[in-house]
């Protein structure tokens, strides 16, 4: 079998610009990466320090300059991200540029809604680029089984939680007529909680039934809930035990930006784009 075909040297700053911010592969990328990281983590701990009251007493000021100067550098970011890939609106509604855009927006929103600024914590989904940062192909190889795992299962997955819907609807509505008010089922949505709360093997305790009647169906729901407890478990595990392995780099797609490609890959796995997209001038 013919080997796959180098990629051209890369003239376009776009591209450049690009393989920097995107991938891990080079020396560039990867400092770009691991620097990306380090500000991630001080921004998320000047966040936590403000949450501190006597911290914030004495060093709230500093503490907020430099949330906004956190912000400022991943405003940047965002806006290098969206000029370097060839379909800035396509990354803008991926997973990482949803992502990207919520990490930015809290501090100018805590103008208008003060403490809002504490969701900046999301932030820390920005650390998931850890494994691509670090070359870590092995975990990235792991993720993509679980996110195909997780594809391949949805619609079984959905099934079963409409059936569980149907379940706690019936259940709950049978606990609201068996022990009533009285007994804190005082309407078939408070009923649907403790039945929710039951059969999930939480039990809080918050709502119990005193009848012999509700105790029997306690128990029905409690029996129920260990049944189908393992469900979604096991149709997960069998689409994981289902994917294709193979070794993982941190390669990126010049057109939808999926990482996670094989080693000898020419074309994406998610949109058919070649890997070697030619530059553009």
């Amino acid at each position: 079998m013919p080997s796959a075909t180098p990629p051209a040297p890369v003239d376009n700053w776009r591209e450049r610009m690009r393989i920097v911010i995107f991938e891990a592969d080079t020396r560039a990328g990867k400092a770009f990466d691991v620097g990306l990281l380090l500000t991630i983590g001080l921004s998320i701990l000047a966040v936590m320090l403000e949450s501190v009251a006597s911290l914030e007493v004495e060093y709230g000021a500093q503490l907020r300059t430099a949330e906004w100067v956190f912000t400022a550098l991943f405003l940047v970011e965002y806006v290098l991200r969206l000029l370097s890939v060839p379909h800035p609106v396509r990354y803008a509604y991926s997973f990482f540029g949803i992502v990207d855009l919520l990490s930015i927006l809290p501090s100018f929103l805590s103008l208008l809604l003060p403490g809002s600024q504490s969701m900046l914590v999301i932030r820390a989904l920005r650390l998931l680029r850890v494994f691509r940062v670090f070359k870590l192909g092995r975990f990235l190889g792991e993720a993509n089984f679980l996110i195909t795992a997780m594809r391949a299962s949805s619609h079984k997955i959905a099934v079963f939680l409409g059936t569980l819907s149907i379940m706690v609807t019936i259940l709950g509505t049978l606990m609201f007529i068996v022990e009533g008010e009285e007994a804190g089922f005082s309407s078939i949505p408070q009923s649907m909680y403790w039945a929710i709360v039951t059969m999930t093997t939480v039990g809080y305790g918050d709502i119990v039934p005193i009848t012999t009647s509700g105790k029997v169906v306690a128990a029905v729901v409690m029996m129920i809930g260990y049944a189908i407890i393992a469900i979604p478990t096991g149709i997960v595990t069998a689409e994981i035990v289902a994917a294709a392995r193979g070794p993982i780099t941190t390669r990126s797609c010049p057109s939808c930006l999926d990482e996670g490609h094989m080693a000898n890959a020419v074309y994406c796995k998610n949109c058919g784009e070649s890997l070697h997209m030619p530059p553009t001038n």
